[in-house]
């Protein structure tokens, strides 16, 4: 700021050069001023990571409490309003969800994506004639590059893959809890049973894509950083169902996704284990014991995910043809076409994205 001061009184006083050194001033004060402005950018991106990660965690619990605390207090009526509506939209997530393309351009999806950052890498088109199941590979902790590509638009989906429209599949449990549900159907986020995957693929017309995260729950106790695990091997129902709805299963393989935590993993037998998969027969979910880094301070543990790129992969569609009442022969041959495409899809991207020849993707 001297400079700068230095060099505007020089103008003022009619020194020679001194429009250049004002000039030099104030390139130096942005330079100055630069740093703190990133160091913002940085923060900004934190926290709409943050923001995301308590909202999925903690918000449908929150907001379920805090309508049955209403009903004590004066405030009742707004609770009674809501849970009336509540019942009459029961079924909306069964029937599309309410979609908003305001919701999913939001600025604050661009500071998500690029806190990671995050990247989608389109390798083949995608006919708006046709339906789609994408399988994801891998479900990580909290499938940021599921959310971020297919739940909103921050990485461009619909641009790249124009008449497509997703809807990603997640837990039905997570529809049944107040302001979450709404919050979720609102970026194309549908329930993954299936009378909402039927409804997309049968009565919604074409250019569908449901995007099914396939090892689920069970997939995200295997998750560490370097981890290259997928759980596929028995996972045969959104095959069948392609079958039966004659729609194309496009494999789907997201680098980075497992580095996003560090997770305490127990191994078969143990205590641990069992009690996180006691945990998920009842809930739906595993609760993953993991740690990420803290808001401010990248060095220690907090819920802030590590700012590891993420780079998801949409690969080569596999044609699928219409039957109804496909037999185990057909759904295992197909089965084995997806796991051979999943395969050949990691081999031919792996080493772009920080991974060795010599790492192989394992199928349990």
């Amino acid at each position: 700021m001297k400079t700068l001061f230095d060099a505007y009184s020089g103008v003022l006083k009619g020194k020679p050069g001194t429009g250049c050194s004002a000039l030099s001033a104030l390139q130096d004060l942005s330079v100055a001023v630069w740093p703190c402005r990133s160091k913002m950018e940085k923060h900004l991106q934190a926290l709409s990571v943050l923001q995301w990660v308590i909202s999925f965690l903690a918000l449908g619990a929150a907001c379920t409490v805090l309508l049955i605390y209403m009903f004590c207090t004066d405030c009742w009526l707004i609770s009674a309003i809501y849970t009336a509506w509540l019942i009459v939209d029961w079924n909306t997530p069964k029937q599309g969800g309410r979609r908003s393309s305001w919701v999913r351009n939001w600025t604050v999806w661009t500071y998500f994506r690029d806190y990671f950052p995050i990247r989608l890498i389109k390798t083949h088109n995608l006919l708006p004639s046709r339906n789609y199941i994408f399988g994801y590979h891998p479900h990580g902790i909290l499938c940021f590059g599921a959310f971020c590509n297919f739940g909103t638009e921050a990485t461009g989906f619909t641009k790249k893959f124009p008449g497509i429209k997703p809807s990603l599949a997640t837990l039905a449990g997570n529809f049944r809890l107040p302001v979450l549900r709404d919050y979720l159907m609102s970026g194309g986020i549908c329930p993954v049973n299936r009378n909402s995957i039927d409804y997309l693929l049968s009565c919604n017309g074409t250019g569908n894509a449901v995007v099914i995260v396939v090892g689920g729950a069970s997939e995200s106790l295997q998750c560490a950083p370097g981890m290259n695990i997928v759980t596929l091997k028995n996972r045969k129902g959104f095959v069948r169902l392609a079958l039966q709805k004659g729609s194309d299963l496009v494999p789907v393989y997201s680098f980075g996704e497992n580095d996003a935590y560090k997770q305490v993993i127990f191994e078969e037998g143990t205590f641990g284990r069992s009690f996180q998969k006691r945990l998920q027969k009842i809930f739906g979910f595993a609760p993953c014991l993991f740690h990420g880094c803290g808001l401010f301070f990248g060095n220690s543990w907090g819920m802030v995910p590590y700012g590891n790129p993420i780079t998801t992969i949409v690969g080569e569609p596999i044609t699928v043809p219409k039957i109804e009442d496909p037999t185990d022969e057909m759904v295992d041959l197909y089965h084995a076409m997806y796991i051979r495409s999943l395969q050949c899809l990691f081999d031919k991207f792996k080493t772009r994205f920080g991974l060795k020849e010599s790492d192989l993707l394992f199928i349990q």
